[in-house]
């Protein structure tokens, strides 16, 4: 059964029903809502006041800027010390964070440049040839469903982060640090199942080579044995897993859901059902501001870049609460302790699980 959320807004009126076993929002009648576009001119005129530097020039200098971090690390793993190890680890595993998961991210919405039609390579480049995932899966879940159907029960409610079976210690803390061998796993089951054989051999040439290449790279610079080295990027991968899984669970999950028949407006959708979390030197640079700190404003403004979405920040925040809507934030540590209290509610007794993993 899907716990049933009332919104403490005067604006919203419905009633629930059931469908297919679950509490779902069966009308919504929003009254008073600002306009979108009204938002959209005041975000507009940020965007026109700024150069090429700020829409995409500190996120492509920051993404050089780790892959020497990445180079540094493996530098560290060749003094062949436990210290060396895993401080390299750390930089290794910092640095792919943000190539695959950051850049990966701003490149799917096609945010690194004014011409669209290197959005899809410059993707396959972040996503699959380093992060090992499927480009076309992670499009099709983040592009196509997740974005248009943000806390829609059974689009993109983020249910494809639920492992009900799982004791919450296990998937909270252990589970995730098996996130780096099942991903190509993933990846390979999700084009089967989709009969994307295209894809599928697309996906062994780039994805499984770009992982071969990277385990060549650190096995030749750091001088270790090829075994070796893909140990040194499951250990670097590991260590931001937890967190990886924990983010894209503490911003959808436990927020307000809707019926896909009966959605409020796209403001009302995003300002109810997204939640950012506070501004952190290492989150910042390992995901991104628009899925950290800003993630609210990449839901409304999904084609800016980081950079940007920190710039409108003030703007967006101001807008909402000015007008009586909902601006969700919560630390870390908040959201974490109420995920481990009530887990059995927000994790086990949810939406089913689809077949979707990938990024939120």
């Amino acid at each position: 059964m899907f716990t049933k959320r009332l919104l403490k807004m005067t604006s919203y009126r419905g009633k629930t029903v059931k469908k297919g076993g679950k509490e779902v929002y069966d009308e919504v009648k929003l009254t008073n809502i600002p306009k979108f576009s009204d938002l959209k001119a005041e975000v507009n005129a940020i965007v026109k006041q700024c150069g090429w530097w700020d829409k995409y020039g500190v996120d492509w200098a920051l993404n050089f800027l780790f892959i020497g971090l990445a180079g540094v690390g493996i530098l560290f793993v060749r003094a062949h010390t436990v210290f060396g190890i895993v401080a390299g680890a750390f930089l290794m595993g910092w640095s792919h964070s943000l190539l695959a998961t950051k850049a990966g991210h701003m490149a799917a919405h096609g945010s690194f440049t004014e011409d669209k039609k290197w959005s899809r390579p410059l993707s396959v480049v972040f996503v699959e040839i380093i992060g090992t995932f499927s480009e076309e899966l992670a499009y099709d879940i983040h592009i196509k469903e997740h974005h248009p159907y943000t806390n829609i029960i059974g689009i993109g409610d983020s249910s494809t982060w639920k492992v009900p079976s799982l004791p919450r210690y296990i998937y909270m803390f252990f589970a995730p640090l098996l996130l780096p061998p099942v991903t190509p796993l993933v990846s390979i089951a999700g084009l089967v199942e989709k009969r994307s054989f295209l894809g599928l051999a697309k996906y062994l040439i780039r994805g499984i080579g770009g992982l071969a290449l990277q385990a060549y790279i650190v096995s030749a610079c750091a001088n270790i044995t090829a075994t070796q080295a893909l140990l040194v990027l499951w250990l670097a991968r590991a260590m931001f897993s937890i967190s990886y899984i924990h983010v894209n669970i503490f911003q959808h999950i436990g927020l307000p859901m809707y019926s896909q028949e009966n959605k409020p407006v796209r403001l009302y959708q995003m300002s109810t059902g997204v939640l950012n979390l506070p501004s952190n030197p290492i989150l910042n640079y390992a995901f991104g501001h628009s899925i950290i700190s800003c993630h609210v404003e990449h839901h409304l403004f999904p084609m800016l870049s980081d950079n940007m979405c920190l710039k409108i920040k003030p703007v967006v925040s101001s807008f909402l609460k000015k007008h009586g809507m909902p601006y969700n934030e919560k630390t870390y540590t908040n959201r974490l302790w109420h995920f481990i209290e009530k887990y059995d509610t927000l994790m086990v007794n949810a939406p089913p699980i689809t077949h979707f993993v990938g990024l939120q």
